[in-house]
């Protein structure tokens, strides 16, 4: 049973989320909430595998429950609502910790999607969240090698340098060598940029 917590402040919208996962066989809603005060309480309370947050809510945002939700209960995936699409959003909810986005307006389509996904530790943005660069995707995804690419999928999946060395049998620095490369290669500096150019291409499951 996949243990699920919805928080969003309008009630016909929670109502609709509430209707799509209950019809999923194997799901259940724990929690229903309209605050991200009271989500981060009623988290705490029931222990959700999957909490569903609205990016705007009052008390507290998505992003700032997502981030205590995680702090407390880092099993827990935290799925992000939102009606924005631009890049400081995303940015914004891998930096707390949020390893799922989907736009509300492409909620009715693809939250079984998404928490499937979360269900099972791999990240989903919606498809107008990935990288809009397409011309130039395959391109950049060659840049990489085999390692690098498997090396970026296994830390966008929520691996430590450690667990990715003990997954491919090798050592810790050399996970560090082909890491620092790959984001040398794709031109960024972040462990959040390195996830979001993964999931966004493809790299990572999404």
């Amino acid at each position: 049973m996949t243990r699920i917590l919805i928080a969003d402040d309008h009630e016909i919208v929670r109502s609709g989320l509430r209707k799509i996962i209950e019809s999923h066989a194997g799901w259940e809603v724990v929690a229903e909430v309209g605050d991200g005060k009271v989500a981060v309480e009623k988290a705490l309370e029931t222990m959700p595998d999957v909490a569903v947050l609205d990016y705007c809510m009052p008390a507290a945002t998505g992003l700032e429950a997502a981030r205590q939700i995680l702090q407390q209960l880092p099993k827990t995936e935290v799925l992000i609502l939102t009606m924005h699409s631009n890049e400081a959003v995303v940015d914004e909810l891998i930096g707390a910790g949020a390893r799922g986005c989907v736009l509300k307006t492409e909620a009715r389509h693809e939250l079984v999607a998404a928490i499937e996904a979360l269900a099972i530790h791999k990240p989903y943005f919606s498809a107008a969240l990935r990288d809009p660069d397409c011309g130039h995707r395959h391109l950049r995804r060659s840049r990489l090698t085999n390692r690098e690419r498997e090396i970026v999928r296994l830390i966008a999946e929520g691996n430590t340098n450690s667990a990715v060395a003990t997954a491919l049998d090798i050592g810790i620095k050399t996970v560090e060598t082909h890491r620092a490369a790959a984001m040398r290669k794709l031109n960024v500096t972040s462990s959040a940029a390195l996830v979001r150019y993964a999931v966004r291409n493809e790299i990572a499951d999404a």
